[in-house]
């Protein structure tokens, strides 16, 4: 069974619930107002290194992440505060790691690239384009050597990463060895400044997905959900086959690649048409449309995430530094 490569959704809000739909809008805003934030810090330098926004891609976490289970694990790429924050992983924790703090969730090691949380199976956070794909596959295996029936593998990434070679390797042994990975392509047209079209001859990324024999589907990426539903598709699918599938969202960031592009290889107007097609604001919009909300209830969602946001910021604001004896841990091995 294939999910169809054409998935199909309603456009009627009303068959999801209020609440539902209340719940993604909550989802959406939480993410990008932690990266607002993160972009001030990243401007007044209390954020250092590197930093990759996720903003204009809010609806790919938020209409994948609650399909998941707690036993379930999720791989993704250096863009992924969005995806650690609906995980589980403390609005605290990650603040605390872009910071470079030890109580942060990576003890202020990893930094934005680096978020990893155990407790909740969230194993990265990668800064190598393609490096989630094979680990993905390692933990899927393991799933299946550990006999953990009914678990799912759900591993992010860009559609940079489908030149690597480590994609096409990835899904060949997910395939050859049937375990139970889903593939989630955030295909937001441009591999950092490269725009898809220019470094990929086949760019319907499904069909290399289908030449390991792999179960593909794509869908909007800036619908939340239309997200929802392909998820629930696709990762209903995994866990009952326990064998992997490649999901394509075709989605846009309304940002840089990283703090320190200089955006010259896209039309500001190409940016500013996509951002007509906002995962926030249409589905609000829809929402209002249909009686199911106000903006009351959008401005007491927002209060509730700038608060959250504020209350991480003064944490991590709080938090201490590794102390330069513990600068070893975990790198070199203690001597026998």
């Amino acid at each position: 069974m294939t999910v169809p490569r054409s998935i199909a959704f309603t456009t009627d809000v009303t068959r999801y619930g209020r609440s539902f739909c209340l719940e993604r809008v909550r989802d959406m805003v939480r993410i990008r107002r932690l990266e607002e934030r993160c972009a001030q810090l990243y401007g007044e330098q209390k954020i250092r290194g590197f930093l990759h926004l996720v903003v204009g891609e809010e609806a790919v976490a938020a209409g994948v992440m609650p399909h998941l289970q707690p036993q379930d694990k999720v791989v993704a790429t250096y863009r992924e505060h969005g995806h650690a924050l609906l995980r589980g992983v403390s609005m605290n924790a990650i603040m605390a790691e872009m910071y470079g703090k030890r109580e942060g969730c990576s003890r202020g090691r990893g930094g934005s690239m680096h978020l990893f949380d155990r407790a909740t199976n969230f194993y990265g956070g990668n800064a190598i384009v393609g490096g989630g794909l094979p680990l993905a596959t390692g933990l899927a295996l393991a799933d299946r050597l550990a006999g953990r029936t009914g678990c799912v593998t759900a591993c992010f990434f860009g559609e940079g990463a489908v030149a690597e070679g480590a994609f096409h390797e990835s899904l060949n042994l997910a395939a050859l060895w049937r375990v139970p990975v889903l593939f989630v392509c955030e295909n937001n047209l441009y591999a950092m400044g490269t725009a898809l079209s220019r470094s990929q001859s086949q760019i319907d990324l499904t069909l290399k997905a289908a030449s390991y024999g792999v179960a593909t589907g794509h869908i909007n990426g800036m619908n939340v959900l239309a997200v929802y539903d392909a998820a629930q598709q696709a990762v209903d699918q995994v866990r009952r086959t326990q064998a992997p599938l490649f999901l394509e969202l075709h989605t846009y960031r309304f940002r840089a690649h990283s703090m320190f592009d200089a955006e010259l290889y896209r039309d500001k107007a190409e940016v500013e048409r996509w951002k007509q097609h906002g995962p926030i604001h249409t589905f609000t919009d829809r929402l209002k449309a249909a009686g199911m909300m106000d903006e009351a209830d959008f401005e007491a969602i927002d209060r509730e995430a700038m608060a959250e946001v504020d209350a991480a910021v003064q944490f991590a604001e709080a938090g201490s530094w590794e102390p330069v004896e513990d600068l070893l841990r975990d790198v070199v091995a203690p001597a026998t």
